[in-house]
């Protein structure tokens, strides 16, 4: 986020760069840079001569050159936005010569989602010597919670870990979707509100109860009745429950927990450090390994592994729901 910062202040003090390439695995924070340049670098009545926005799929890099080559009407720059410019990813290098001597009065963008360019090619040295590369990396699971924090304390709310972990583990680690729901939350709550698990079931839809957090904590602490109304719930509910979610966060959990096993410094810190999650979660892991020594953790992974090859069809005709309980079993017992 610091360097996010700095590409902004750097605009605000109208220190503009000809060229940015925007490129990574998290969309959000390209767009974000993208639609900030958009909207701030040109007036409004600059915009309708000076700003044009291409698409990679409609466009060629000799199309996106030419626009580039042309000088700003009664302005004193241009701005040019590629978006979706990952579509050009087999001709890209064919920029080498516009970014080696890129048009000053031209401000070139493009977003290059889910890719990026190779730093040994000579587009890639040429573009870091005249212009700027931002490379929006995937967040882990872990480091979401956190900025799922930091987002509200800028806003100035606050978010229970309980709360934070629900969201991800509904929305995984979109940061577009995500956004989205707090953006949603901070309209009906007033300012200084610490958001719970109380009011992302009320305004997001997703049980406090009954979510995989809920069943990762029952099946940690050996809760059969729990953890069978949670599975009887999500098979009522497949839509917002998918099998394979489940399981891959089952299968985290467990693979956290045999890591845990494997640590001589059991400090809450290190713990939470080493497995990658909040401190408020790390007494499960204690919980949890009372309960499933490391050899039934290493069982438990092989039932997870087995179930994850039946949910896709794979050598059984069984239903989710079937799965589910099968797995829920044979972990359990």
């Amino acid at each position: 986020m610091n360097e996010i910062r700095n590409i902004v202040s750097d605009i605000k003090k109208g220190n503009i760069q000809p060229i940015y390439f925007l490129m990574g695995e998290e969309p959000y924070y390209i767009d974000k840079i993208s639609d900030y340049i958009e909207e701030t670098v040109l007036d409004e009545a600059e915009k309708g001569f000076n700003q044009q926005v291409m698409y990679g799929r409609d466009a060629t890099i000799e199309d996106i050159v030419s626009a580039a080559k042309r000088y700003p009407m009664m302005a004193e720059r241009q701005v040019l936005i590629v978006k979706e410019a990952q579509d050009l990813s087999r001709t890209i290098e064919k920029l080498v010569g516009y970014a080696e001597n890129p048009q000053p009065t031209t401000v070139l963008v493009l977003n290059y989602k889910y890719k990026k360019l190779d730093k040994r090619k000579k587009l890639y040295k040429a573009i870091a010597k005249s212009g700027m590369i931002y490379e929006s990396k995937k967040l882990y699971e872990n480091q979401v919670t956190d900025w799922i924090r930091k987002v509200l304390s800028g806003k100035s709310y606050k978010i229970e870990p309980k709360a934070s972990q629900m969201l991800v583990e509904f929305l995984g680690t979109d940061l577009s979707k995500i956004s989205n729901e707090l953006d949603k939350l901070m309209l009906i709550l007033p300012k200084e509100t610490i958001i719970n698990d109380q009011h992302i079931e009320d305004n997001i839809g997703i049980s406090k109860d009954f979510n995989n957090f809920e069943l990762r904590k029952a099946v940690g602490e050996k809760n059969v009745v729990k953890s069978n109304r949670i599975i009887n719930y999500f098979a009522e509910n497949p839509k917002n429950n998918p099998l394979v979610m489940t399981i891959s966060l089952l299968n985290n959990f467990f693979t956290q927990l045999l890591m845990f096993h494997g640590l001589q410094d059991k400090s809450k810190s290190t713990v939470a450090k080493t497995l990658g999650v909040n401190l408020y979660f790390v007494d499960e892991y204690f919980s949890a390994a009372r309960n499933y020594p490391m050899r039934k953790v290493a069982q438990v992974i092989a039932f997870l592994r087995d179930a994850d090859v039946k949910s896709k069809g794979v050598g059984a005709n069984q239903s989710q729901k079937d799965i589910l309980k099968e797995l829920l079993f044979k972990i359990l017992h």
